[in-house]
């Protein structure tokens, strides 16, 4: 009885450890799923057209494919639709947690690939910098648009908008608008194509929230906003006087982007 008992539990004990790593596995994977992304919004400041190219070749040939060996599958890369001098670049990197943006840079320092394809930009003197300047805010993800939509590859343009807020209340009370109160569903049910909405947590300008949404064209983007401020859905929500924009809105910003042909959004 003894030698039975024990060839049993060493059965039961080994079946165990065998199936510990794939549930394990899939734990994370429902975890991470069920987690909110969190992006990066990196803005190049530029002085010219050979600036810009040496951040679209670095974002194009280097960074791109080396975050893409690290899991993560969306960058977006945007230059202004209508620039006031040299356009800025917009990239917007999505990360399922908090731990790749911690991991990420460690993984870029130890790519080889990474470093000899990015070489001209990381590499770029003093006297002749890459940039003028960067500019990074990390969002999270709301919790009704938890993951980033990348719209069909189509010709399209994208809007960039930011709604700043006087205080935090007002900030978290515009959040719960968008989240709470319908008007998420008001872009989706309207085909706004959104791709994401966040809550920067690090970054200037705060507190705010920022929100990408994509159209065809011009014309489709002012069809759109027309059909939106005639909604009824829309009315209703913000006749509601806790909700008014004077109460939680100090400042709107809104930038219309075109992706490069290596946009992955």
């Amino acid at each position: 009885m003894k030698r039975r008992s024990f060839v049993k539990q060493t059965i039961i004990g080994g079946a165990v450890a065998t199936a510990l790593p794939t549930i394990s596995k899939a734990i994370t994977m429902n975890t991470a799923a069920a987690m909110n992304d969190f992006y990066e919004l990196r803005v190049y400041t530029l002085k010219n057209e050979t600036q810009q190219k040496l951040v679209e070749d670095y974002l194009q040939k280097a960074y791109i494919p080396a975050v893409k060996s690290h899991g993560i599958d969306h960058v977006g890369v945007f230059t202004e639709l209508k620039p006031d001098g040299q356009t800025k670049i917009f990239v917007l990197t999505q990360y399922s947690t908090l731990d790749k943006i911690d991991s990420l840079q460690t993984v870029l320092d130890g790519d080889k690939t990474y470093q000899n394809l990015g070489a001209a930009y990381l590499n770029a003197p003093a006297s002749a910098p890459a940039y003028e300047r960067i500019e990074s805010s990390l969002m999270k993800a709301f919790k009704n648009m938890p993951h980033l939509v990348a719209p069909a590859k189509t010709s399209r343009i994208f809007e960039l908008r930011q709604y700043q807020s006087a205080s935090e209340a007002a900030g978290k009370k515009k959040i719960e608008m968008f989240n709470d109160q319908g008007e998420i569903d008001i872009f989706k049910r309207l085909g706004f194509k959104p791709v994401f909405w966040g809550e920067t947590v690090i970054g200037p300008l705060r507190p705010n929230l920022t929100y990408m949404i994509t159209f065809d064209d011009l014309a489709a983007k002012d069809a759109h906003w027309k059909a939106f401020v005639a909604d009824p859905q829309w009315k209703k929500i913000s006749s509601v006087p806790e909700y008014a924009d004077a109460l939680l809105v100090s400042k709107i910003t809104s930038t219309l982007l075109v992706p490069t042909a290596y946009s992955q959004v």
